[in-house]
């Protein structure tokens, strides 16, 4: 049975490459358990300016800031969750921790965060990146051939393929700036205090499991719950199986933040 109000709204925070529209898949089954989805395009993302350029850390906690705050005066009686998605988990992660934001936010969950920093790679692979970026930051890749799969959702993979504002060809730089922000955000775990649940996708083929695996050892144990899925993949929440993770989402705000449908 749909929730028949709005019991905890949710900011989501968006993947390297994607933008808002990444959640129009979870938002409606939210929707009806009560969980309101706002979700905007990070700077540099979708219909932002200047789609492809990197913004830095700074821009996107900034820019994640105001949002909160422009959403909690909106909704000033409703708990806050903050929900990242891949890199959008980084961000939410460094966001979280602020001042300004654990004054605001009530709990945070991390879906298939994007930890995979300089610490977590190998040596050839932090070489080869540092070399190009610094010798070729406007080089462009595609990915293609990597044989990777995002999600067993064939149709969301396809309408990705075909959306515009969808980035394709990812410059350099921009994806040394994403490990930059993975790097931070795995040395930033510690210090996060708010209630948060982290996702993850055994069958994950863009984050490596042991590099999420190592933010869940560097979190603090008392605030934080983790979920485990065998047959999930990195887009956990446009995978086949998104409605029992969406679940998960919603028994975690009843329970960390007595967000329930059952309580209005």
């Amino acid at each position: 049975m749909a929730c028949a109000s709005v019991v905890c709204v949710v900011i989501a925070l968006h993947g390297f490459n994607d933008y808002r529209s990444s959640f129009a898949w979870p938002g409606p089954i939210l929707a009806q358990q009560g969980l309101s989805v706002f979700a905007y395009d990070q700077r540099g993302f979708g219909e932002s300016a200047q789609p492809g350029l990197w913004a830095g850390e700074t821009l996107l906690v900034q820019d994640a800031l105001g949002f909160i705050q422009a959403v909690k005066a909106r909704h000033p009686d409703q708990p806050i969750i903050l929900l990242g998605e891949s890199m959008g988990a980084a961000v939410a992660l460094l966001t979280a921790r602020t001042p300004a934001a654990t004054d605001l936010v009530d709990a945070v969950v991390l879906v298939s965060p994007a930890v995979w920093g300089w610490s977590e790679m190998p040596f050839f692979y932090r070489m080869s990146l540092w070399l190009t970026a610094h010798l070729a930051p406007q080089m462009q890749l595609t990915g293609r051939g990597l044989g990777r799969i995002a999600s067993d959702n064939r149709e969301a993979l396809i309408a990705m393929g075909r959306d515009p504002f969808v980035i394709k060809a990812t410059r350099v730089d921009a994806i040394y700036g994403l490990v930059e922000l993975m790097q931070s955000a795995l040395e930033s775990a510690e210090s996060l205090t708010l209630p948060t649940l982290v996702m993850i996708g055994e069958q994950d083929q863009i984050v490596p499991v042991p590099a999420m695996q190592a933010l869940v050892d560097a979190l603090p144990q008392a605030v934080t719950e983790t979920r485990l899925y065998e047959d999930g993949y990195h887009l956990l929440l446009q995978d086949h199986g998104r409605a029992r993770f969406l679940k998960d989402i919603s028994d975690f705000a009843a329970d960390r933040i007595g967000a329930s449908c059952k309580d209005r």
